[in-house]
């Protein structure tokens, strides 16, 4: 009777562990998991991402080739430039080599805000003027041989009334003479990508073979801009006074237009009048080049007819706010349990006004990694579409350090990583052979003890 029992009682296992192995619901997952570690899985948040509507930052066929323009402009050459993702909305002739004037002296600034920024010179500095700063000739803010100047001062003259003498009073302060500033000038230019330019002076005034284009002073422009944001403070000022003169900004869009903050003006005969106008409005900042104008009163127009269309027609959208998270992953032995991942770039997109509400994104990140992590290593990624074609992916990374838990904490969850990963079908198949096995057993030698 008891072998009887114990008979039936194996064969009911057999077949609960036979139904468990073929019927099991771990099994779909199992296969997923198979030889992979469980920081390699994916969340379910990839599988189901979620979507915001928002703006994507390149986009094919914009401008006239998408059939908005703002038509010809008046001028030799012209440029319309979305300064973060440093998008042409417009061009005209931008590669057509031009005298760059005045507009030379943005790059005399920027050597002057590197050097600052690297702390080689300070604002409060005082500035010997030469007798060549002096008799500099063209623009002046009116310094005085001899006489020694903040060069805070320097900066204002030049970004404000566009002083050719404070312009070499800066150049012989950084490098010795305009010679040396002048080669810092040109290697600089070759650094952004100025490939047509080339400097001979550091104010603008005229030099045979001293060209430009409008192409390559937008690079510089937003280069200077981005580099150096508190330079905005000194381009947008309106009046300036030194040595009892009261002079005034040769930007005369910045009495007409609050959004306007910038940037330079010049003129030279063999150029004409040149205009580089930014302005930043709805989150958005745009950079319009004229150059060759026949006059202030049109470079000036020209410039506002870009603006104006360039913020008409184009939008600008940032997804995340700076230094926002998008996503967390937990992590495995390290010394803490998550981190936090970030852009690894800023997600800045430019689209057509009447496109808005087109743009999605997807956030595929794992559900969890191993440590060590390292600062600033993709993760994970961001990708965006726009009706639905992916327009642009942008890597995910963790902005901090994360170092191996303690041993205890290691082996802890290596067990439990184990336990996660173990294949119950096969242990099912396992328990099950074993029990028909036993059943097999008990029936022979239970032939055996009735055949006795």
């Amino acid at each position: 009777m008891r072998r009887e029992c114990f008979f039936g009682l194996a064969l009911i296992v057999s077949c609960v562990f036979w139904a468990a192995s073929m019927l099991s619901p771990i099994e779909a997952g199992s296969k997923a998991l198979a030889g992979q570690p469980r920081h390699a899985r994916k969340s379910q948040a990839r599988q189901q991402p979620p979507t915001v509507s928002c703006v994507p930052a390149t986009l094919g066929g914009i401008g006239p080739a998408a059939g908005v323009s703002p038509g010809v402009v008046n001028a030799r050459s012209a440029v319309l430039m979305e300064v973060s993702t440093g998008k042409i909305l417009f061009e005209q002739n931008a590669d057509q080599l031009i005298a760059p004037a005045s507009l030379t002296k943005i790059m005399s600034l920027y050597l002057v805000f590197e050097a600052l920024r690297q702390g080689r010179i300070h604002l409060s500095d005082q500035v010997f003027i030469s007798k060549d700063a002096w008799r500099t000739g063209g623009s002046r803010m009116f310094l005085q041989v001899g006489t020694r100047v903040p060069l805070e001062q320097i900066i204002e003259g030049i970004s404000i009334v566009s002083g050719n003498d404070a312009c070499v009073a800066a150049a012989e302060y950084l490098s010795g003479s305009t010679a040396t500033f002048v080669d810092a000038m040109n290697v600089e230019a070759q650094k952004l990508g100025m490939t047509h330019t080339r400097f001979l002076t550091v104010d603008g005034l005229p030099a045979d073979g001293q060209l430009t284009t409008a192409g390559d002073m937008a690079i510089l422009d937003r280069a200077f801009i981005q580099t150096f944001p508190e330079a905005l403070k000194y381009t947008s000022t309106k009046e300036f006074k030194f040595n009892n003169i009261d002079q005034y900004n040769r930007n005369r869009l910045l009495f007409q237009y609050p959004d306007i903050d910038g940037l330079k003006t010049g003129y030279v005969a063999a150029g004409g009048y040149h205009l580089s106008a930014t302005a930043y409005r709805n989150g958005m900042r745009l950079l319009a080049l004229v150059m060759g104008a026949d006059s202030p009163a049109i470079r000036a127009k020209e410039a506002l007819k870009l603006l104006n269309y360039g913020y008409s027609n184009f939008t600008s959208v940032k997804p995340f706010e700076k230094n926002q998270p998008v996503a967390k992953v937990a992590i495995w032995k390290g010394q803490k349990d998550e981190v936090r991942l970030y852009p690894a770039k800023e997600a800045s997109f430019l689209i057509l006004q009447n496109q808005k509400n087109l743009l999605k994104w997807e956030i595929d990140a794992p559900a969890d990694i191993s440590a060590p992590v390292a600062a600033n290593l993709p993760i994970g990624k961001i990708v965006f579409t726009v009706s639905g074609k992916p327009e642009r992916t942008i890597d995910l990374v963790s902005r901090e350090n994360v170092a191996l838990g303690s041993w205890f904490k290691r082996s802890r969850q290596s067990i439990e990583m184990s336990v996660q990963t173990f294949s119950w079908k096969w242990l099912s198949w396992l328990v099950g052979g074993l029990a028909i096995f036993v059943i097999l057993l008990l029936l022979v030698t239970g032939r055996k003890s009735s055949r006795i």
